[in-house]
């Protein structure tokens, strides 16, 4: 399919990057699951914070849409999906707007769990809306200088986690409006929990840079890709899926859980045929497919993880 045959409706679609949802819902479900495990699940902040991830992260797209078309970082070598300012389907300015009217509906999804959560939630979302729009915006666009990895892992990861398991324990252990984080909303299992997310996160983050390595040399974008090559980032993405898998045993290891915690683990054979792609190929015709599998990977880990940290009844 050439541009000139895609619709406005199938080209606003493109900018919101659907495939890129599991990176929103993920951490919610992590997040939910760990709730569900103490007790404290509360089902409409659950939901606002589902709901919230996938604006911010839609914004966030809108906007790496617009900031990586106007500076020049989407050119016609480029390997990766379609980007619909570049590509002429969407004028930049109306791609700009839709980026800022997003943000500014999570900002206003954002009130009802400020007044659950208070105070840290609203810097947290501040925090969240104002990244989206730095990774690739601003004097200094985090993506464009080896920060996307970081930014990621903290606010796809241990944030969306974290936060929340924090809305919701904040709802049932908590008075409206905390200055501060009441006792017991954040214990450092949900810390722990948000780690595989983070780091498998960040994998896919890794996928889309070593496949746009060699453009993003030509454009300035400096990635860790970028300033330290395909060997770093290789070595980079299997630590995450590391990482990922290790943590499982830290709550296996506490009689508090059950052996259900291991179920992420039989999404270990679909990382490893990902990962014999990522170790030897650098071509977008093949790594698409693999990023799109990283994000299937995701999901399935989360769901998994999700379950296994909500069950209580069966023995280690």
């Amino acid at each position: 399919m050439t541009t000139q045959d895609i619709t406005q409706r199938k080209a606003w679609v493109i900018a919101a990057r659907p495939q890129t949802l599991p990176a929103a819902a993920s951490p919610v479900v992590v997040g939910t699951g760990l709730a569900v495990h103490d007790g404290v699940f509360a089902a409409l902040p659950a939901i606002a914070a589902l709901m919230g991830a996938a604006l911010i992260q839609v914004g966030t797209n809108f906007a790496n849409d617009y900031y990586d078309a106007i500076q020049g970082a989407d050119t016609e070598k480029r390997e990766g999906f379609t980007r619909v300012t570049a590509g002429g389907l969407i004028d930049a300015e109306t791609v700009k707007r839709a980026m800022y009217l997003t943000f500014a509906a999570a900002i206003v999804l954002g009130t009802y769990l400020v007044s659950i959560g208070g105070v840290p939630i609203l810097v947290i979302g501040l925090l969240s809306v104002a990244s989206g729009i730095a990774y690739t915006g601003g004097p200094y666009p985090l993506g464009y200088h080896g920060l996307g990895d970081l930014f990621v892992f903290v606010f796809f990861g241990l944030v969306a986690v974290a936060g929340t398991y924090y809305v919701q324990a904040a709802a049932v252990l908590a008075a409206p409006l905390p200055v501060g984080i009441p006792p017991g909303t954040l214990p450092i299992a949900a810390v722990v929990a948000a780690l595989p997310i983070a780091a498998l996160s960040t994998d896919i983050l890794v996928v889309n840079n070593v496949r746009d390595r060699e453009e993003d040399v030509t454009t300035g974008k400096r990635t860790l890709a970028v300033r330290f090559g395909y060997g770093f980032a290789r070595t980079q993405f299997v630590a995450m899926l590391l990482l990922a898998y290790a943590v499982p045993v830290w709550f296996l290891l506490r009689p508090e859980y059950s052996a259900a915690v291991a179920l992420p683990y039989l999404t270990l054979p679909y990382a490893a045929t990902i990962t014999r792609t990522m170790l030897t190929e650098t071509a977008g015709e093949v790594l698409n497919p693999a990023l799109e599998r990283t994000g299937k990977l995701l999901a399935g880990y989360a769901v998994l993880f999700a379950v296994g940290l909500s069950v209580t009844g069966l023995p280690v």
